[in-house]
C-alpha cells in the first residue's frame, strides 16, 4: 500500500514538473497578419465602368491570404471579411487588435474625376496628409462611416469630409511608425519590380481604420478603377495574381527583417531578395547617430524629413531632387533622408516652406543630445528657452 503511494506521489510530481514546460509550448505564438478588404456588402466604394472595389480588394486580399497559408506554416492569417458583407471601420480595427496581429494589411482601390486619367499603386500609413491629394485619399476611404448607425458617437463626432477633422491625425505618435512605413516601403518596392506598376510611392493620411489598430498597419491602393486600362488590370485574374504575390513578398522580406527566420516558401520559383549593402563611401553626406550626438547640445535640433529609403541613396540621386546638403540617418533598418538643422524651430519652418514645391510630404522630426524625441515636445521646448 505504501509502495502504491508512493508511486501516486512520485507521478503526481512528476506531472507537476512537466506542467511549466507543456505551457511553454502552448504558449508559442504564430505570427499573426491580419488582412483587410475595404468596403463590402452595400458600400460598393470606387465603382467603375465594369466593377466595383469592394470585389477587387475582395480577390486580392484572398489571394494574399491563401499564399501566406500555402507557403508560411507558422502564420496565421485572419481576414476582417472573407464574402461580400459590410464591416464598420471600427470593427475591422477591433479584429486585429482583438487578434494580437503582428500586422494590418488594408486592401483598396483607388479612383478620381471621370475627368482626370490617374495610374499607379501607392502605399498609405497613419500620420498627418503632407498633400491635398493625400486628404482626399483619406475622405474617401473615411466617408464610409457615414453610412454606418450612429457614426457620430462611435467615431466622437469625426466628420470625415471636414478638413478641420484631421487636425486629430496632427499629433498622433504612433509607436509602429517605422515598421509601418518599412512594410509600405517593401511593398512599393514589389509593386515596381514584381507588378510592373507605376510607383506613386508611400505618404501618410488620417485613416480611421489605421488610427485605431495597435500594430504596424498599412492601407494599400492597388491602383484606380476610374481609368479604363487600370480597370481592366484590376478585373483580370492576371493583374489581381501579380499584385497579391507583389504584397505576399514584401510580407515575406518584412517577416524576414523583423521575426528572425521565416519558414515561408517562394512564389513562382523566385527568390526573395537579398537586403541591399552599399559601402558607406556611396552614402550622400552620411551622418551617423554618434555624428548627430557629437553635435547637438542639450537644446532640440529641428530637421525637416524629405524623404524615407530601403537603401542607401547614391551621391547625387535624382531622388534628391538637387537639394544640398543632405544628410541622412539610420533608423530601424530605414535611411531618413534630412534637410537643415537648426536649434530654431522657425528658421526650420521657414526652409520647409521653401522646399515644399520639391517635397510636398516633408516634416520636421526634432533630436537632443543625439536621440530622437517627439517634435511635439521639442517645438514646446524651444517656445519655453525663448
Amino acid at each position: 500500500m505504501k509502495t502504491n503511494r508512493l508511486k501516486i506521489i512520485f507521478l503526481l510530481c512528476s506531472l507537476w514538473l512537466s506542467l511549466p514546460c507543456f505551457c511553454l509550448a502552448t504558449k508559442g505564438k504564430d505570427f499573426v497578419v491580419v488582412i483587410d478588404p475595404g468596403h463590402g456588402g452595400h458600400d460598393p466604394g470606387a465603382v467603375g465602368k465594369r466593377g466595383k472595389e469592394k470585389n477587387i480588394n475582395l480577390n486580392v486580399a484572398l489571394k494574399v491570404g491563401r499564399l501566406i497559408q500555402n507557403n508560411c506554416n507558422d502564420v496565421k492569417v485572419i481576414y476582417t471579411r472573407k464574402t461580400d458583407v459590410f464591416i464598420p471601420l471600427d470593427r475591422r480595427a477591433q479584429i486585429a487588435n482583438n487578434a494580437k496581429a503582428d500586422l494590418f494589411i488594408s486592401i483598396h482601390t483607388n479612383s478620381v474625376a471621370r475627368s482626370r486619367t490617374v495610374r499607379g499603386a501607392e502605399t498609405y500609413t497613419l500620420g498627418l496628409h503632407r498633400t491635398e491629394e493625400n486628404l482626399e485619399v483619406a475622405k474617401k476611404e473615411n466617408s464610409v462611416i457615414l453610412i454606418e448607425d450612429n457614426y457620430e458617437q462611435r467615431y466622437a463626432g469625426f466628420n470625415p469630409n471636414s478638413s478641420e477633422s484631421y487636425i486629430i491625425f496632427e499629433f498622433v505618435q504612433d509607436k509602429n511608425m517605422e515598421k509601418s512605413v518599412k512594410l509600405a516601403t517593401l511593398i512599393q518596392k514589389q509593386f515596381k519590380n514584381t507588378a510592373k506598376r507605376i510607383d506613386k510611392g508611400v505618404h501618410q493620411a488620417g485613416f480611421l481604420v489605421l488610427r485605431a489598430t495597435s500594430m504596424p498597419s498599412v492601407l494599400v491602393e492597388l491602383g484606380y478603377i476610374s481609368t479604363p486600362d487600370e480597370e481592366q488590370y484590376l478585373l483580370s485574374d492576371a493583374g489581381t495574381t501579380t499584385l497579391s504575390n507583389s504584397i505576399y513578398k514584401a510580407f515575406l522580406n518584412y517577416k524576414r527583417e523583423h521575426d528572425a527566420p521565416i519558414s515561408c516558401s517562394r512564389v513562382q520559383g523566385q527568390d526573395l531578395p537579398e537586403p541591399e549593402n552599399k559601402p558607406e563611401e556611396s552614402m550622400t553626406e552620411v551622418q551617423t547617430a554618434a555624428d548627430i550626438q557629437a553635435r547637438t547640445s542639450a537644446k532640440p535640433v529641428f530637421k525637416i524629413q524629405i524623404l524615407v529609403s530601403n537603401k542607401v541613396l547614391p551621391k547625387g540621386s535624382k531622388q534628391l531632387k538637387g537639394i544640398s546638403p543632405v544628410s541622412h540617418y539610420r533608423e530601424k533598418g530605414l535611411y531618413k533622408y534630412t534637410y537643415g538643422e537648426s536649434t530654431d524651430y522657425n528658421k526650420i519652418l521657414r526652409m520647409k516652406r521653401n522646399i515644399t514645391p520639391k517635397f510636398k510630404d516633408a516634416f520636421i522630426i526634432a533630436f537632443k543630445n543625439g536621440e530622437k524625441m517627439n517634435v511635439n515636445e521639442a517645438i514646446k521646448e524651444f517656445k519655453k528657452n525663448r
